[in-house]
């Protein structure tokens, strides 16, 4: 594993309210040999909004949009849209975010779901789709799609603290087999509270898939786990020890210190490139080689 030796890759920029404070945690999308990243950011109104940034080469960023391409637009999300994950299908790219806002005079964080062209996402023309929320009312979050259907039905990790679960649906609306698939371990670096990181990704193996963990005096690390193929649901391997944790100083201070949670990931090269959140105060990106990631055999 290398940390790429200039991170942070993304800050604040105080000369922008909206991501005057704070820039962490973003989803992924590689196209046009750019990658793209749809980052959270935070500014003088404490409110989560959505840039974007991308870069050529996955590393050094050189575009970066001065007004934010994703902000609230209704009471169940007034207090701020965060951490987004992006899922492919076909020409659609459907994003699962943090709606945090009212319901019924309560702040909850919920599941939001809608979806943008790849071409109109491409050509920065950001006409989003609707707003859905995928369990109204029920306090979730970390929700991730898989990139391809079983059985004709849209498949998502979500987190019912403090475990990962599983849901189906073949609308995106009507969710149903909620399962659990991982919890915490006790005297672990996941012995807390366990959440998806970015969307798992295809290998010969199974379907990988990069979590967070929450030991039990709150620190935020990244592990992983391999699934079955056919079947998301059998857990084949889960890592015993973290592949990443806070060490570095951007990681272990900031607004919320010890913390590497990470929304996303690409695969360039047999590399898997890894975006997180540091210290929920700045975005970084750490490299490892596919099969450092895998079982050994």
């Amino acid at each position: 594993m290398n940390r790429y030796s200039h991170n942070p890759i993304l800050e604040p920029i105080g000369a922008h309210a909206w991501e005057s404070s704070l820039v962490f945690n973003a989803a992924v999308f590689a196209a046009n040999n750019r990658v793209h990243l749809l980052y959270r950011a935070m500014g003088t109104d404490n409110i989560s909004r959505i840039g974007l940034a991308s870069s050529s080469d996955g590393y050094n960023i050189d575009e970066r949009l001065p007004l934010p391409v994703f902000s609230p637009s209704n009471d169940m999300e007034n207090q701020g849209c965060e951490d987004p994950r992006l899922s492919l299908f076909g020409n659609s790219l459907i994003m699962a975010y943090t709606a945090f806002g009212n319901h019924f005079q309560h702040q909850v964080y919920q599941i939001g779901l809608t979806a943008i062209n790849t071409e109109d996402f491409i050509a920065r023309r950001w006409q989003w789709g609707e707003r859905i929320l995928a369990f109204p009312g029920i306090h979730n979050k970390d929700a991730v799609l898989f990139p391809q259907k079983f059985d004709g039905d849209y498949v998502m990790f979500h987190r019912l603290e403090p475990d990962l679960c599983i849901a189906r649906s073949n609308d995106l609306r009507r969710w149903y087999g909620l399962k659990y698939i991982l919890g915490p371990r006790e005297k672990s670096w996941d012995s807390w509270k366990v959440g998806a990181a970015g969307p798992p990704f295809l290998v010969n193996e199974g379907w990988l898939l990069i979590y967070h963990g929450v030991s039990a005096d709150r620190v935020y690390s990244l592990g992983v786990a391999l699934l079955d193929k056919k079947n998301p649901e059998q857990v084949l391997y889960r890592s015993e020890e973290a592949i990443l944790m806070p060490t570095e100083n951007y990681e272990r201070y900031g607004k919320v210190p010890n913390v590497v949670f990470s929304c996303g990931q690409i695969i360039k090269d047999d590399q898997v490139l890894i975006y997180y959140g540091a210290a929920d105060s700045s975005l970084c990106v750490a490299t490892f080689e596919l099969a450092e990631l895998l079982p050994k055999k």
